[in-house]
């Protein structure tokens, strides 16, 4: 009992000591001042740090986190992209990065080869899909623990260097050596362009890059030349992109002159962006398909269209990103994305949601709309009076927080659906489906095309078995009646995943598309417009 009283004291004469030690060692150095030339608070505290921190500091690293964590501090999306981090970031706007062209997953610690893009150096060489990549160069690294980023770094690399992989392929004994020269690998905006049927065309869109308006064009004109006299564009996942890319698109839609968006800020006087020409899709009744993971540039578009009474937007209510970046160059080659104006819809509305400071949380509200029932009922989202707009034919719009779409398709609340779900967000059904590609891909190549797939091929019962034990196996089970519902449901869901492993998006998004909710919804408002 004594010595516990004792401690506490024993603690304040142990940190007293290391304050009079330290006063002893640096006297006067306490009231020592330096003179950083030009510098500010903070290089003075770099200074202090470089020369009196009781270890070498990394500097570099310091001084890292701290612009990361300034940047943070200043708007959810102005950022700090460090040396390392540059070509990653910014490769997938660019339209283009160099190196061997292929698709992969990490599938139990090992590279696992999923598509081999066309005309690609990989499959120059002959690498094809279901190999798995054991070694790259000399080095091992199969059963690594790798990321995604670990692959890419020893995968990428400048047009005309070389890579030597050994692959192991099903049914091959022992290892396939490849000399794989790197070269420029295009990264394609336009998922997929296709007719749904004889007069509705769609389009969908994964982000605004700087070859998303020639893509997006060559698309339509494809479309166009099928027969499309109506048009679903898809932004639903679109995170976004470059302005003017978005503004370019948008374009593409409204009559010459037609205001697309108007920027502003503190130092950025207001710059109004505004169609220049005659569109090609000027004269074609169109939806736009959104949800809460489209954001940015994609909004732009879904909000030019919404403001001029420009066809319709079907899906849920999108993201809430109304601020706009400009990347600057730092000295040693990284960058900040610093946000310098906000954009603002054809009606005047900014619809940037709130921001506490919490970076987490911020990200996270689409979770926050799941929990607070939104996803299952439009009664559920609520706009002050105040953030309320109207349109030249008066429709209502919102801002303050997405675009709210003109007509709103909830997600299914039925609780029969739920062990389908959760085998789906589980990631289980797409496992099952790469596994069993993996497994019968020679037989699978039979199929030719994405039409003789969805005519010759029928996901059996022994298949939905397989992936019921798999799903018991995790914990994951259901009643009879939820079992029937997800046997109902994996006819469609497990052959599209399986087409994709096959065909890539030209196999997936068709044979998906008769169980999803918005496209169908889509679908049944433009037949109406004709009838």
């Amino acid at each position: 009992m004594e010595s516990n009283r004792i401690r506490p004291i024993w603690t304040a004469l142990l940190l007293l000591a290391g304050i009079l030690m330290g006063l002893y060692i640096n006297k006067g150095l306490g009231k020592r001042q330096v003179n950083v030339e030009g510098g500010s608070k903070f290089d003075e505290v770099m200074w202090y740090v470089g020369n009196d921190y009781v270890e070498v500091p990394n500097a570099q690293q310091l001084q890292d986190e701290a612009i990361a964590a300034m940047m943070e501090k200043l708007d959810p999306h102005s950022a700090y992209i460090s040396l390392d981090e540059f070509n990653e970031v910014n490769d997938p706007l660019l339209g283009s990065f160099d190196g061997i062209g292929v698709q992969f997953r990490l599938e139990k610690d090992t590279i696992a080869i999923v598509n081999v893009i066309k005309g690609g150096p990989s499959e120059k060489v002959g690498i094809m899909a279901g190999d798995r990549i054991i070694y790259v160069d000399d080095t091992l690294v199969a059963s690594k623990k790798l990321t995604n980023e670990d692959v890419m770094r020893k995968l990428k690399g400048p047009k005309g260097t070389k890579v030597g992989v050994r692959v192991l392929r099903r049914g091959v004994e022992g290892l396939l050596d490849y000399t794989i020269t790197r070269d420029a690998i295009p990264t394609y905006s336009v998922d997929i362009a296709y007719m749904l049927d004889e007069n509705i065309g769609y389009l969908k869109l994964s982000k605004f890059s700087a070859t998303t308006v020639s893509e997006f064009k060559k698309g339509i004109g494809d479309l166009e030349e099928q027969g499309m006299k109506q048009l679903i564009f898809d932004l639903r996942g679109n995170s976004g992109g470059y302005l003017a890319a978005a503004v370019d698109i948008a374009d593409e839609f409204l009559s010459k002159g037609s205001l697309i968006v108007y920027t502003e800020g503190r130092n950025r006087p207001r710059q109004y962006m505004k169609a220049r020409h005659r569109g090609m899709l000027e004269d074609i009744p169109v939806v736009v398909l959104i949800d809460s993971e489209s954001a940015s540039a994609s909004e732009i578009v879904a909000g030019a269209l919404q403001d001029n009474d420009r066809g319709t937007i079907i899906g849920r209510r999108s993201f809430g990103k109304g601020l706009v970046q400009e990347q600057i160059m730092l000295s040693d080659n990284s960058a900040i994305r610093l946000t310098v104006a906000r954009y603002y819809t054809p009606t005047g509305r900014c619809i940037q949601k709130p921001y506490n400071g919490d970076i987490e949380e911020y990200l996270l509200e689409s979770y926050e709309r799941y929990e607070n029932g939104e996803l299952f009922s439009e009664d559920s989202i609520h706009f002050a009076d105040s953030l309320k707009y109207t349109t030249p034919k008066g429709k209502t719009v919102y801002g303050g927080g997405g675009i709210m779409p003109d007509i709103y398709v909830p997600l299914v609340d039925d609780s029969t659906e739920y062990y389908f779900n959760r085998i789906v967000n589980k990631g289980l059904l797409y496992q099952y489906a790469f596994d069993y590609t993996d497994r019968h891909r020679r037989e699978l190549q039979r199929y030719k095309t994405v039409e003789a797939f969805d005519k010759g091929f029928v996901v059996t019962d022994a298949m939905f078995d397989a992936l019921v034990a798999m799903a018991g196996e995790k914990g994951i089970k259901g009643t009879e009646e939820q079992r029937q519902v997800a046997r109902r449901e994996s006819d469609i869901l497990l052959k599209a995943y399986i087409a994709r492993d096959l065909f890539d998006d030209e196999g997936f998004y068709p044979l998906y598309a008769p169980m999803d909710e918005v496209l169908q919804r889509a679908i049944e408002e433009l037949q109406i417009s004709v009838r």
